[in-house]
């Protein structure tokens, strides 16, 4: 249409009349009279609107979708940490009733010999120092600990105190090669050394090459002057082996440590020796002989065998 000034008044008078039928079709509400041209229109258009929207809602969904699976992943990304959070703390009570047994195993130990100690954690294990068999433990100077300590947990001899700084101390475990203990025999007081062999049993040589020893018999620290590096009568370990070579100066045993240095974490560090030597009443009971079971066997007589053995012709 060319822009002429019939077309621009034509543009007004339209306008004019559509505000018209606005104004009454607002003032005429149900009643209004282009009611059922609205109808009508809704007639012919609304099959179109239903196939935008069907075509529009797909879309939409799909975001309310994501929007929603992120409100979901949320959710189970903060259930999932709580479930790590529960798992954590079971664990962690787990572990704190592992070491609470650790704890009164050791505190009977050294109840029962009298020994002064101070519990310490197992930081790191290796060899920081240039040990083979060492760990290190989270206590030290400032804790009153002192070169030289015997080291000890519920079970029996750990090690000694080799290396303190002021707050970590490293130990010496009791199966290194470079360690050496005096031993002292259950019930025949026979006196040796022990010595670390790594993983394989300790090795033990008795003063009195004519010792008589058997497999089972016990051991405990003899003690060293001024109670260091050893108290006496911790529990070392039982004799797993007897060299049968026997009359020479000397005589091999190979004993198994109480302790398992491979799974050490709690541990006590004697800072004060006992009184008076405990001897053998550190050590564990012993364990009950399992009896052996008695077979009877009872012979019943058939119905037709002769009494006592006889037969017709004996008769």
């Amino acid at each position: 249409m060319r822009d002429t000034r019939e077309s621009r008044l034509l543009l007004v008078l339209l306008i004019a009349i559509a505000f018209a039928l606005i104004t009454v079709d607002i003032r005429g509400g149900e009643d209004s009279p282009v009611d059922g041209a609205r109808q009508a229109a809704a007639t012919v258009f609304g099959p179109i609107e239903d196939g935008v929207s069907a075509a529009v809602n797909p879309v939409g969904n799909a975001v309310s979708a994501i929007r929603d699976s992120g409100e979901r992943h949320d959710r189970l990304a903060a259930l999932e940490k709580e479930n790590a959070a529960l798992k954590a703390k079971l664990g962690s009570d787990d572990r704190n009733s592992s070491r609470l047994k650790q704890l009164n195993k050791m505190l009977s130990v050294a109840a029962e010999g009298q020994y002064g100690i101070k519990g310490a954690e197992v930081i790191a294990i290796g060899a920081a120092q240039g040990f083979s068999w060492t760990i290190t433990v989270d206590i030290g100077s400032n804790d009153g600990i002192q070169r030289d300590m015997t080291v000890l947990n519920g079970d029996g001899l750990v090690g000694r105190v080799t290396t303190v700084g002021p707050d970590t101390s490293t130990v010496l475990l009791a199966n290194d090669p470079d360690f050496t203990v005096g031993t002292r025999m259950e019930s025949t007081d026979e006196l040796g050394f022990a010595s670390g062999q790594g993983d394989q049993p300790l090795r033990v040589e008795l003063l009195n090459g004519k010792a008589e020893v058997k497999k089972g018999d016990r051991l405990v620290t003899f003690g060293s002057q001024a109670d260091k590096p050893f108290v006496p009568g911790v529990p070392v370990g039982v004799v797993s082996k007897v060299d049968p070579s026997g009359g020479g100066l000397t005589r091999t045993l190979y004993v198994t440590p109480y302790v398992g240095f491979t799974k050490l974490d709690v541990v006590g560090i004697v800072v004060e020796a006992p009184k008076k030597d405990p001897r053998d009443t550190v050590l564990p009971a012993k364990p009950k002989p399992t009896p052996t079971p008695t077979v009877t066997v009872t012979v019943t007589p058939s119905a037709g065998a002769p009494l006592g053995g006889q037969t017709e012709q004996e008769q």
